[in-house]
């Protein structure tokens, strides 16, 4: 197999996000969507002009899946939001756990079908398991896959069967199979992170099934072959490393998000550049995520006249 080799990190955007988090590469754009979670925000960098845009939402965000033109579901605390982010337009609104009001949504993606996946969590972050994992079909059916998570980040999608999820708060990845109903028929610990390299955040997959894996207080990316084996490390000037997703024009840079939060001031002196975005070159490419795409026609319609 080909050695990985990276480029030294470099910094796209001198943000100070709290809790940087839910990359999304939009190739149409151009462009890298991220989420400030903590200050109710999210970002767009368009990699070729170098425009940048800030978007200011009522809620706490984790992430943003991408339907068609500027229509978008924004994972938000207690509800998936359906809306032109363009026109502001809010197309639809599923509510989530309206039970646990202390509960926010984290970490989300879409699988190889474009079905969106995504994890909930304690806001406060207690040591309480009030988190679950679901899956969001194209007939908006949701189903509650997984749950007794204390922190939900990921999923990475091996194939339409298998994939990675996240206990942050454990420090454990998992993998985990599931059948045509939804159900897991098999979940077993992928990797147990230990306390000195921080706890497992965000992460995605190359187009050879490497895992690349976020280390939240632990400065730097590592990259685990398929059976679990630390091949690559990137080491970032930030200590709280929460999300990435290759994306660029040809698919092979990796673009990270990280966080303020947390750190006191000697911290912050030693990692100055922690709440920046950060863009690394790579020799191979990423899986590019899927639209989530929904069926109804009356739908369709609607996403037709609010995508200008």
């Amino acid at each position: 197999m080909n050695k990985i080799v990276t480029s030294d990190p470099k910094i796209l955007w001198k943000l100070k996000c709290k809790l940087g988090e839910g990359t999304l590469w939009v190739k149409e754009h151009n462009a890298i969507y991220f989420v400030d979670i903590k200050k109710k925000k999210f970002f767009s960098l368009d990699i070729k002009k170098n425009i940048k845009k800030k978007f200011a939402v009522n809620k706490e965000i984790g992430f943003l899946a991408h339907v068609k033109g500027f229509v978008f579901v924004l994972g938000l605390q207690g509800e998936l939001r359906i809306q032109n982010i363009k026109t502001k337009k809010i197309i639809k609104s599923i509510y989530i756990e309206k039970n646990l009001r202390l509960n926010r949504i984290n970490d989300g993606k879409t699988d190889p079908a474009g079905n969106l996946w995504f994890g909930t969590m304690d806001n406060l972050e207690r040591k309480i398991e009030k988190g679950s994992l679901y899956k969001l079909d194209k007939k908006l059916m949701m189903t509650k896959v997984d749950s007794n998570y204390r922190i939900t980040n990921g999923p990475a999608f091996i194939d339409q069967s298998n994939f990675y999820h996240t206990d942050s708060s454990k420090k454990i990845i998992y993998k985990i199979k599931i059948n045509k109903n939804n159900k897991i028929t098999n979940k077993k610990i992928f990797k147990k992170f230990k306390a000195v390299d921080g706890s497992p955040d965000g992460m995605t997959l190359d187009k050879n099934k490497n895992l690349w894996v976020a280390h939240f207080h632990g400065a730097k990316i590592s990259v685990l072959n398929s059976k679990a084996k630390l091949i690559h490390i990137i080491n970032l000037p930030a200590k709280n490393i929460t999300n990435c997703t290759f994306g660029g024009q040809k698919n092979n840079q990796l673009f990270v998000t990280s966080a303020t939060k947390g750190l006191n001031k000697s911290d912050l002196q030693k990692f100055k550049y922690s709440g920046c975005l950060f863009s690394v070159k790579t020799n191979t490419k990423g899986i590019l995520q899927k639209k989530f795409t929904y069926k109804y026609e009356k739908k369709r319609s609607l996403l037709r006249e609010n995508t200008h």
